[in-house]
């Protein structure tokens, strides 16, 4: 017999609160607790009703303030007391996200549960930002890659298959090893005058934006003092961000976020 609490595995999307799914607004209304991680926004945090319960699992690179398997046994054991249980996580649950490595910690205890998909970090801060992640003649494909690996292991990456000019490259978590990832895909051929760009708080009014080209990234990140989270964007289309920009340009207006480097 299955337990009675279930868990609504939640993207809250990147961080605009207005980029929520519906369901997942929902789901946020009906909780009996929320688990979140450190990526969920505080305005999407406030809407969570007074009297919900909130437990705090957040996470960040170097600093695993709760272990997966914490985080794991905290969502079953809030399960088996019967709640309504939703874990909120930044971007989706899917990407990037350990969501399934969840799922098969509930399955194991036979534990009702539903996946709800959130906006991605890369669509959400790419389009905040001005960059189509495909465009004709300049993009045939998207690969997302963790420029981070468990346990701090060294990258065991192909880059003579990423280092591809007609595709758009989008790394998550990859500013402490930027050095690296970019020397790497130079080495393996693509041409250092790539465009390129980070981006900070992504779709908040916090929203930093750095644009320049690949063999300078790592430089220009480490002198603006950008920090997690970022979203590294590399390809032919960072060069449509100037045009194509509609968000960073109100921002400044407003100064809230501005860009913090440009390469012309």
């Amino acid at each position: 017999m299955k337990n009675k609490g279930f868990i609504s595995l939640v993207g809250s999307g990147p961080g605009d609160a207005e980029l929520m799914t519906l369901k997942a607004q929902r789901l946020l209304q009906q909780a009996d607790v929320v688990v979140y991680d450190r990526l969920v926004s505080s305005e999407i945090l406030d809407m969570i009703p007074a009297g919900v319960s909130r437990v705090s699992v957040g996470k960040e690179v170097g600093k695993h303030c709760v272990p997966q398997d914490q985080i794991n046994d905290t969502i079953v054991n809030l399960a088996k007391s019967g709640r309504k249980v939703v874990r909120l996580k930044g971007g989706d649950p899917y990407t990037f996200g350990r969501g399934g490595e969840e799922v098969l910690a509930l399955k194991q205890h036979n534990i009702d549960f539903e996946v709800v998909p959130g906006v991605t970090a890369a669509s959400g801060c790419s389009a905040y930002s001005g960059i189509p992640l495909t465009h004709r003649g300049m993009s045939r494909s998207v690969r997302y890659i963790t420029g981070h690996f468990k346990n701090d292991e060294p990258l065991d990456i192909n880059w003579q298959y990423l280092a591809d000019p007609d595709c758009t490259l989008v790394i998550y978590m990859g500013l402490a090893n930027l050095d690296l990832i970019c020397d790497s895909l130079i080495g393996a051929g693509l041409d250092p005058s790539t465009p390129a760009a980070a981006v900070q708080n992504g779709t908040t009014k916090d929203q930093q934006r750095i644009l320049t080209q690949l063999n300078e990234l790592s430089d220009t990140v480490t002198q603006s003092g950008l920090t997690p989270p970022a979203i590294i964007i590399i390809g032919k289309v960072v060069s449509l961000a100037g045009e194509l920009d509609w968000f960073q340009s109100a921002l400044e207006e407003s100064d809230y976020g501005k860009d913090i480097a440009a390469h012309s």
